[in-house]
């Protein structure tokens, strides 16, 4: 599902104008983007947290070179679903 489905398909169960609800998608995410730049997790209750994830230093290997490479300590953004949904997921996927 792309985000033009989502659009889509919360304009059709609202009735609200494919653009407002466009509108409200972007800034949603923007929100969300720009929280977890200033390291605030978002937590949407029943559905998950958006959250920042600290990777500790570690070292690698570049196997075409034949290297080791450190790669330093960095943070990621993350999703952790609540329960409740991981649960629904479960019950509902069709093998």
């Amino acid at each position: 599902m792309t985000k033009a489905d989502i659009v889509n398909e919360i304009s059709k169960s609202t009735g609200i104008e494919k653009v407002a609800v466009q509108k409200t998608v972007e800034a949603f995410m923007e929100t969300v983007k720009d929280s977890l730049v200033k390291e605030k997790n978002v937590y949407l209750r029943g559905f998950g947290s958006f959250i920042v994830k600290k990777r500790a230093k570690k070292t690698a290997r570049n196997i075409s070179k034949n290297t080791t490479i450190i790669i330093p300590e960095h943070f990621i953004p993350a999703f952790k679903p609540a329960k409740s949904f991981v649960n629904k997921v479960k019950n509902h996927v069709k093998k």
